[in-house]
């Protein structure tokens, strides 16, 4: 299926030029096949969609203005209809396109049937089954604290400790105090020498 987008390559009104960029611009970006179509520039291809458009779409003066959208001989829609289609996301209905397979749909294994699950996410997880002759650890823990080293199954998690330390305003005082007096004594001791 080709999609056949009639345009006016010399076109007066600048409206009509935004709407043909806007259309021709949305197809190219989403990688939708098409064909531009001119009818400034080629009698037929003016006939073909003045012929083709259907009566009820048609304005009153009976010439309809590009962008006029087809997906081969079937009428699609002008510039308003493919925008409320564009906006309302069914812009490939719009177009009687299919919609391109998505990621997920590209990712399911083959051998998998509609709705199955593959087995790998199909796991349940379970207590383990205890005999008779065995007896359950006295503090009632589940499964899934037995498989915790005990070393770690009760270690308490210290709070976060802030990473950037602000000195006291007394301490950087101090600092300061103390790099001025060595660099004093340096300098003492440089004069002496």
């Amino acid at each position: 299926m080709v999609i056949k987008v009639f345009v006016a390559t010399v076109a007066g009104s600048t409206a009509i030029k935004k709407k043909q960029q806007e259309v021709v611009g949305f197809l190219e970006a989403n990688r939708i096949d098409f064909e531009e179509k001119d009818i400034a520039c080629n009698d037929d291809n003016r006939q073909w969609m003045r012929d083709n458009v259907p009566g009820e779409k048609k304005p009153e003066n009976g010439i309809p203005l590009p962008p006029q959208i087809f997906n081969n001989e079937q009428y699609c829609g002008d510039f308003e209809s493919f925008f409320d289609a564009k906006e309302g996301n069914e812009i490939f209905v719009f177009l009687g396109l299919t919609p391109p397979a998505s990621k997920k749909e590209l990712e399911v294994p083959s051998g998998l049937q509609n709705g199955e699950v593959p087995a790998e996410d199909n796991t349940e997880v379970t207590e383990p089954a205890v005999s008779q002759n065995e007896e359950l650890p006295a503090d009632n823990s589940t499964a899934q604290e037995s498989e915790v080293p005990s070393d770690v199954q009760h270690e308490e998690v210290p709070p976060e400790e802030n990473t950037i330390s602000e000195s006291p305003p007394e301490e950087e005082e101090e600092e300061e105090e103390a790099e001025e007096e060595e660099v004093e004594e340096e300098e003492a001791e440089g004069e002496q020498e």
